[in-house]
């Protein structure tokens, strides 16, 4: 995956849940966990100059703040760094990462990090990468490719597990096969249109090739990557590390094994683990199973200093039409950017991310004042802000969605406000609420913590930064503090010396041009021809003869014995419970439970929507994304946002629908809000909350133009990336009674409501649909609440919630009277114990649900044509709801159909990006694939794996790894904040995913077999189907399909 300028580039979004391995190959380390109270006591027993397996001791640091004990050390060999984080927590993570400085753009180490992992010396069946996420539990498995840096993560709750994926990843970074036929597969290939027809047109194929069409395809990631080219323009950020799609075919597998020999050494290399596990086991693995094979070289991929200009630059470049834009003449973007100073600087950057925020972050800053709510544009420019992923950081503020005649106007303010803020600083209480908003940062706990440390630090110890110093963030706010007492203009001083007397800035604009994407297909085809031009009858002979080897080596099953595995035997039959406690205020239901929160408090409400008439359903969204920044109570909408910074760490709503467990014509349909605070800040947030229920501001008509305008801008430039889910969305509308709102609510449709309501000459019609709404969903009627902290704040949060919804609109009303607007609205019992179908009124608890059993699933394909050079297809197929029996066997086929057949054909011969299906609550078995150059074929392939699976071809191992896939995703960590939370909203007790839990490790071969002819047979089952991509003359000739 890149994750370069415009992102990060990753092989595989592969985030796995848990993966244990054990057999094939097995890893002979003895497998032991420090108890958990003596984890820093142990390791602070590790001594400066200690040596342990190759490795020397250079320091040993506590951070009382983040719970850890931090261990730097180096190889002695090799030079090798290394960082060991010692912590209380079982989700234990390994990464290495090197240094990988291309100087051209045809995305070496983008191709190179996908090909390692293709096969190595000790596991050379192909693509051990992937049959890695059904042997093993781990809960994150990736890799990918910044713009100077490559890095292998993973992390994994079970200590066996660890070693194996450690096994494996060590082998894949150092000894790779790098075999020719995976560098045409992941990276870039000719070969004919149908690979067994040499009378075909040649053409460029590859995932790589295909993957970076797709990032591109987002005008937001092509500006940040020009904006970075052209700020650093001597080294290797003037060149796209991912690969340019019309560079990636200049790419030998020569020089891809050159690369790998230069920039895979471990004097290159830098391991970060981090968790419970002893340090000890880790270093003699790794110097066992690779290091000790190495020994020290220069590898000469420092960056350079940029040199600076003398004078501010100016550079204009083009991109393709946005059809989804919010206003279509105010497409231009235009920024200013400054190179800043060396990210080694750790302090320096503290400083200068924090006077990044100051500057552009929320509506008090200058920045938002001068540039969002005078609506020049309809957002801030990509890549606002600090940013710190290359050797020096850079600032960038600007503008998008502006006319082109607007530019110079953009200019000026950015001038004058970067004057205006030297002249006059900024207010105490902003640089207090952004202390506060660290001081949250670092009491939050995360399942991935450790996975957050790693890319936290990876950049500036990239680059010889000290990492510890990095993590000592206490200090540095003490520091910081200490800094503006002694100096009262210290920011302002930053300010002058970074803005105003830095010659070294780039003005960047870019605007659309209509041709453009049929100028980069007009040049692609011509380097494609010109390729062609060259070939020799023998080279034309031969490239016939490596694709049908490509394909016979893709259709070949592979022996994966080689690689360790977990077995269904190493999975707990059992999982930790999570007790909770019900408490009612009135009739409010109110869910505790107590966690280890560190200090923090975390609110949940959930109201329906039952009542709301039908036109205003398609206002929810805007609704929810406006209700806490328009102002409530004597707030304004600046005073309510310094507030929420102040007194909390965010406060969110958002649109829910949630599906019954036992029926797919039945869901829930409401609002869920959240946030969190300090323990001591609690009264001030529920007081919050309880001015937005009961006070919220709706009259200000100019700053809701300015949400909805950013808004439709989000929604439009959010497409390409995340086009699978908006087609399956799509796919999805007309196969459950629930479908129609989520398409709605979550859909293309939601993004042309937004462009429409942008659109609009005025708001007032708009603006009188928020009181409207807020009648019907912001008061206790239908509400329930939970509360997630610490067992002795528990009694004080029971008080202060009692409190909101006490003094709430609803309160002491009876439910009975509220006349609903509908009449198909059925009730439960909400506590899952006491379900067992509808109840009466008044028996107790209960959620009404929406209830359609009239409702007749029917087929819809849709074709969404859009200026994209890649496809995201799906199709749906409707089947059981959670509760059925048959959902745990579908779930395991999901995985099974995935790993086994769509894998294979979508990604490694179709050469998509990603593809597979998932299973989701919704009843709905989900087909997709992402960043496809296929859309038809790749249909067709869907199908052909549910003939795959009719026909039982697969064996009692397959079974286990989708099972051992699944229980990944079924026993993922699940942080503090968020236990009980499947209780909460699906009425998911303990006792039912126990229940489930049983039902998995007893699915077999006949019963998948037997879902699939049941379930996923054409015919029998009703299916739907969506595509977003490119214009398509079949499609557009099939009258079966609906374009758009």
């Amino acid at each position: 995956m890149f994750v370069g300028a415009a992102g990060r580039w990753c092989r595989r979004i592969a985030e796995r849940r848990e993966k244990d391995a054990e057999g094939g190959r097995p890893v002979n380390h003895c497998t032991c966990r420090w108890n958990s109270s003596s984890v820093g006591e142990r390791i602070r027993q590790y001594t400066v100059g200690k040596k342990i397996h190759g490795f020397t001791v250079n320091q040993v640091t506590a951070v009382p703040d983040l719970f850890l004990t931090a261990v730097k050390l180096n190889h002695d060999n090799t030079g090798a760094q290394y960082l060991h984080i010692a912590r209380d927590d079982p989700n234990n993570l390994f990464s290495v990462q090197f240094r990988t400085t291309p100087l051209n753009s045809t995305g070496v180490p983008h191709i190179l990090e996908h090909v390692v992992l293709c096969g190595s010396e000790k596991y050379q069946c192909r693509d051990p990468f992937f049959k890695m996420l059904t042997r093993s539990l781990a809960t994150f498995m990736n890799a990918f490719t910044a713009s100077d840096y490559t890095m292998y993560p993973f992390s994994t709750q079970n200590s066996k597990d660890f070693q194996n994926l450690l096994s494996v990843y060590l082998d894949a970074a150092f000894f790779p096969c790098l075999r020719e036929l995976d560098f045409w597969q992941e990276g870039w290939r000719l070969e004919h249109e149908t690979p067994d027809d040499p009378g075909s047109p040649l053409v460029f194929k590859g995932v790589v090739f295909n993957e970076m069409k797709g990032v591109f395809a987002n005008n937001e990631n092509l500006y940040a990557q020009h904006l970075q080219n052209k700020l650093l323009p001597d080294h290797t950020y003037s060149v796209i590390s991912g690969g340019d799609p019309l560079h990636i075919p200049k790419l030998t597998w020569e020089e891809l094994k050159s690369f790998h020999a230069t920039h895979y050494h471990p004097s290159n290399a830098r391991f970060f683990t981090y968790g419970d596990l002893p340090l000890e086991q880790h270093l003699q693995q790794i110097q066992e199973e690779a290091l000790c094979k190495f020994h020290n070289i220069d590898p000469g991929t420092s960056v350079p200093i940029q040199p600076r200009w003398s004078e501010p630059r100016e550079c204009h470049v083009t991109c393709g039409p946005d059809s989804l834009a919010p206003d279509p003449a105010k497409q231009t973007t235009y920024s200013v950017s400054f190179l800043l100073g060396d990210i080694t600087d750790s302090f320096e950057t503290f400083t200068l991310s924090l006077l990044s925020s100051l500057l552009v972050s929320g509506p008090n800053s200058p920045f938002y004042k001068a540039l969002i709510d005078t609506r020049i544009g309809t957002d801030f420019s990509p890549s606002v802000g600090y940013d710190g992923s290359t050797r020096e950081a850079c600032f960038s503020v600007g503008l998008q969605g502006i006319a082109e005649h607007d530019i110079k106007t953009v200019k000026q303010i950015i001038t004058k406000i970067i004057d205006e803020v030297i002249e006059n600083g900024f207010e105490e209480e902003r640089i207090e609420a952004l202390l506060h908003k660290v001081e949250i940062q670092l009491k939050h706990q995360t399942t991935h913590f450790g996975l957050a440390l790693a890319t936290y630090v990876a950049t500036n110890w990239n680059h010889d930064g000290d990492p510890v110093e990095m993590l000592r963030i206490s200090e540095k706010v003490a520091r910081f503090r200490q800094s503006l007492k002694d100096n009262p203009h210290f920011l302002q001083d930053k300010v002058k010396q970074y803005f105003k007397e830095n010659p070294h800035q780039l003005a960047l604009s870019m605007s659309p041009d209509v041709g453009y994407l049929e100028n980069q297909t007009k040049v692609e085809k011509g380097k494609l021809q010109e390729k062609v031009n060259s070939l020799s009858l023998e080279e034309r002979q031969e490239i016939y003869k490596k694709g049908l080897e490509l394909i016979a080596a893709q259709s070949t099953s592979q022996d994966a014995s080689s690689l360790p595995a977990l077995e269904i035997s190493d999975i707990q039959q059992t999982f930790p419970l999570t007790p909770v406690e019900m408490s009612y205020v009135g009739e409010v239901p109110v869910q505790y439970c107590s966690q280890p929160t560190n200090g923090i408090v975390y609110f949940k409400a959930f109201t329906n929507l039952n009542t709301l008439p039908e036109e205003l359903k398609p206002y929810v969204p805007l609704f929810c994304n406006v209700i806490t920044r328009m102002g409530c109570g004597n707030l304004d909408y600046r005073q309510q946002d310094q507030q929420i910074e102040l007194k909390t760490g965010g406060m969110a709503v958002s649109p829910k629908i949630l599906q019954d467990n036992d029926n797919l014509d039945m869901y829930e349909q409401g609002v869920l809000f959240t946030s969190l605070c300090l323990d001591r800040n609690l009264p001030d947030m529920m007081q919050l909350w309880m001015d937005i229920f009961n006070s919220p501001r709706f009259e200000d008509e100019e700053h809701l133009r300015v949400l909805v305008m950013m808004a439709a801008q989000e929604l439009a430039n959010g497409i390409p990336d995340s086009g699978h889910q908006y087609a399956a969305v799509r796919a999805g509308k007309t196969l459950t009674s629930a479908g129609r709102l989520q398409e709605m609510f979550n859909g293309i449709s939601q993004v042309q409501h937004m462009k429409r309501i942008a659109e609009k000459p005025e708001l007032l019609s708009v603006l009188r649909k928020l009181p409207r709404i807020k009648m019907h969903l912001l008061n206790n009627e239908n509400m329930r609440c939970s509360v997630n902290a610490t067992t002795q704040v528990i009694a004080e949060a029971s008080k202060e919630v009692e409190k909101f919804i006490r003094n709430i609109p609803g309160f002491g009303k009876k439910k009975k009277d509220k006349k609903l607007i509908r009449s198909n609205i059925t009730e439960k019992a909400l506590n899952p114990e006491e379900a067992g179908g509808e109840v009466s009124a008044g028996s107790g608890a209960t959620k009404k649900l929406v209830f359609e059993p009239t409702f007749k699933a029917c087929q819809m394909k849709t074709h969404f044509q859009l200026p994209f050079p890649v496809n995201y297809v799906s199709e749906c197929v409707r089947t059981v709801p959670y509760m059925n029996p048959d959902f745990t066997k579908l779930h395991v086929l999901a995985r099974l159909l995935t790993a086994k057949f769509l894998h294979r054909e979508i990604r490694e011969k179709g050469g998509a990006y990603g593809g597979g299906v998932n299973l989701s609550h919704s009843g709905l078995f989900t087909f997709y694939s992402y960043r496809d150059p296929n859309s038809i074929d790749t249909i067709s392939a869907f199908r052909r794996s549910v003939d795959w699976a009719k026909a039982g071809k697969f064996t009692q191992e397959d079974i286990d790894e989708a099972k051992l896939s699944v229980f990944s995703t079924v026993d993922a960590p699940v942080a503090p904040s968020d236990k009980g939370l499947d209780r909460f909203l699906y009425g998911i007790s303990d006792e039912m995913k126990q229940k489930r839990r049983e039902e998995l490790f007893a699915v077999d071969h006949g019963g998948l077999v037997g879902v699939a002819n049941k379930h996923l047979t054409t015919g029998h089952s009703t299916w739907g189907a969506a595509i977003l991509g490119p214009e398509n003359e079949s499609i557009a000739r099939d009258p079966t399909w609906v374009q758009r």
